[in-house]
């Protein structure tokens, strides 16, 4: 077969299966880290807290964490604070000019922005931990602290807790510079798909227990297969711009005259929007547990799978689309590198024309593709109303399905690129696999 042929031509490059193996280890290490509870907290009385995170906003929190949320686990935090600092440190760039500066001084000012971006991280998390023993004060009873729950049990949790994050981005990093693809969204990826078996295995016996039965199941699993592949074509999409280079003769040799493309992707902008969105929807939610109100505003739109809810986020992601490609895109920037190079668009001319053009470009293949982000965000909401399990409707669309399917395309076509550098065979019949080109969506 030739799967299984595949998997010994991988096996075979020494290189490769060390990559495998390392990136396989680390991933069980942090796996393994899940189930250390937090010192001075009785494991067996976290009932009230899985069932907080069974679903909605507390269910996607544990489902980036890998289940550690719901664990009290010393990486209960997960990697998103490392997340929210490297998306402001981003944003950073394109606002202050030391910052963009820092962008264009190649490794010392990559260097730099991760020393700063790290910084961040812990001042995010200095600020989320004990945001964090407060909810398990709140949600565990009393008999469940082994120790006092006092100044310094919270001290040295807080301490606790940052250094997981911490250790976590480590891990991420061995991966990246060791390993298979990026780390930091393989560990993601890995505590998403962790969920998968348990949840589709509630899901099938709710569904053989009630409502559709075994060909209700099989049209839920045929439904989830089409998104998935509606979700390939959106992180794939790309527009081919034509480039034609002049010729030029140096001595005896002549260059350029070839032309090449500039793929322009169909969702520039990647997984930000959704992350944006959800971050300000998060806000009532934060408020109504806060202020405990009741209100009709607030109820409406802290139900995640309600009609308001959803109507607003799908506005908020496609005005975040359009925001986000605008400063990662910078037309004027590639008509000038464009124009250095000797390269121009047939038919249209250099400088401003130029702009122009790719301008109008990008604001006729961002409207279809903030559209289709859109419509993937609302999905899993979508799906409870077809009576969809909720743990299981995450998978059906949201940024846990947009990880997955960016990451599995990156990693593939990382291994793809060891196998045709060895004179092997690719993991394709025909053609190549495509990871994401870029930058966008890389977590």
């Amino acid at each position: 077969m030739r799967f299984v042929q595949t998997i010994r031509n991988i096996f075979k490059i020494e290189d490769l299966r060390a990559r495998l193996i390392y990136t396989l280890a680390i991933i069980a290490l942090y796996r393994f880290g899940k189930y250390v509870t937090l010192p001075g907290i009785d494991p067996s009385q976290l009932g009230a807290l899985k069932a907080q995170t069974s679903q909605g906003l507390m269910g996607l929190l544990d489902m980036f964490s890998g289940g550690a949320f719901s664990q009290a686990s010393v990486f209960a935090l997960g990697i998103m604070p490392y997340i929210s600092a490297s998306i402001v440190v981003q944003l950073l760039g394109i606002v202050f000019p030391y910052f963009q500066k820092l962008q264009k001084e190649g490794e010392s000012g990559r260097r730099k922005m991760n020393q700063y971006t790290r910084y961040l991280t812990v001042a995010i998390l200095i600020l989320q931990a004990p945001t964090y023993l407060v909810n398990l004060t709140a949600q565990l009873p009393a008999t469940a602290f082994v120790l006092a729950n006092g100044f310094f049990f919270k001290l040295s949790s807080t301490i606790i807790l940052t250094a997981g994050t911490m250790f976590v981005m480590w891990l991420g990093e061995r991966i990246t510079d060791k390993g298979i693809g990026n780390g930091i969204s393989l560990i993601i990826m890995i505590g998403i798909i962790a969920r998968l078996p348990q949840n589709f295995v509630f899901e099938a016996g709710t569904r053989m227990n009630g409502a559709g039965g075994p060909i209700g199941l099989i049209v839920e699993i045929v439904i989830l297969f089409v998104i998935i592949l509606g979700t390939i074509l959106l992180v794939q999409g790309t527009r081919r711009v034509p480039v034609q280079y002049a010729r030029r003769i140096v001595g005896n040799k002549q260059y350029g005259g070839v032309r090449q493309y500039i793929p322009l992707k169909v969702n520039a902008a990647g997984v930000m929007p959704i992350i944006f969105a959800q971050a300000i929807m998060m806000l009532p939610i934060i408020i109504a547990g806060y202020a405990q109100s009741s209100s009709g505003f607030v109820v409406a739109f802290s139900n995640m799978y309600g009609f308001w809810y959803n109507l607003v986020t799908a506005i908020l992601i496609i005005l975040f689309t359009y925001f986000y490609t605008a400063i990662t895109i910078n037309p004027v920037q590639m008509a000038e590198d464009m124009k250095k190079n000797g390269g121009f668009i047939p038919g249209i001319k250099p400088g401003r024309k130029t702009v122009e053009f790719f301008d109008t470009i990008m604001s006729r293949i961002t409207l279809p593709g903030s559209i289709f982000l859109a419509l993937i965000a609302i999905l899993p909401a979508i799906a409870v109303k077809f009576s969809v399990t909720p743990q299981f409707a995450q998978f059906f669309g949201g940024t846990s399905l947009l990880i997955l399917v960016g990451v599995v395309l990156d990693t593939l076509q990382q291994i793809e690129s060891h196998l045709l550098m060895r004179h092997y065979d690719g993991l394709m019949k025909s053609g190549r696999v495509k990871g994401r080109t870029g930058g966008a969506m890389s977590i």
